[in-house]
């Protein structure tokens, strides 16, 4: 199974590319405003891509089926996560970016960022992907799997650049959960980028125009 995805391609031959995962219930074009809101033309022409997670059934909404590249069985996001269901997005990340190299973009010039569920995905499968990315963005998310982080992920991308941003009053991933995954990956050896911002569970313009400046650094 591949991801559908939508795709913003430049006039000219793109510099690099930004691969955008949505949260839970949502879809690809949710950050099309998003991408709008980003200037990156001083680093050149850049390819935007918002993949479509799998529809599924999701068990904290009652086993509705929505759009989620993994399962929530519970609250408890730590000790019981869909281990299954993570690795699966994982596997359909890892082939995103591996369809893109092979038409002719460097992974280096690769940026992987996401959103809530997205970015805990974006961390899962950035921090394991064999090649080198130019980053790792999350938006009010968390770190998945975090017991095996430091074993699994790939040496390619052990002092990757991240960006972590999150609202202090985040009522769905509580933002101590975000900071733990600032935490982790500091210790492991990343250059993390943290941002905090006095919001819910959502996206302001003051994360998009930081999250804009790192961009144009990690793709300089």
């Amino acid at each position: 199974m591949s991801l559908a995805t939508i795709e913003l391609h430049p006039a000219a031959d793109p510099v690099a590319s930004v691969i955008v995962l949505h949260g839970l219930g949502a879809d690809g074009t949710d950050f099309l405003p998003m991408c709008d809101e980003l200037d990156l033309s001083a680093i050149g022409p850049v390819r935007y891509l918002m993949p479509r997670a799998p529809v599924r059934p999701v068990t904290i909404n009652g086993g509705y089926r929505m759009r989620a590249w993994y399962d929530i069985l519970g609250n408890d996001l730590v000790r019981r996560e869909d281990e299954a269901g993570l690795r699966e997005s994982l596997a359909l990340v890892h082939a995103l970016i591996d369809r893109e190299v092979a038409r002719g973009m460097p992974a280096h010039r690769i940026v992987l960022a996401g959103f809530s569920q997205g970015c805990a995905i974006t961390l899962l499968a950035g921090l394991r992907y064999p090649q080198r990315l130019a980053g790792l963005a999350g938006l009010s998310g968390y770190l998945a799997l975090a017991a095996s982080t430091a074993g699994e992920r790939h040496a390619a991308n052990a002092d990757t650049p991240v960006f972590l941003a999150h609202g202090s009053q985040d009522g769905v991933v509580p933002v101590l959960r975000g900071i733990a995954a600032r935490d982790a990956l500091a210790e492991l050896g990343h250059d993390v980028d943290w941002h905090e911002y006095p919001m819910e569970h959502s996206v302001c313009l003051e994360e998009i125009a930081a999250l804009n400046q790192w961009l144009l650094r990690v793709l300089a």
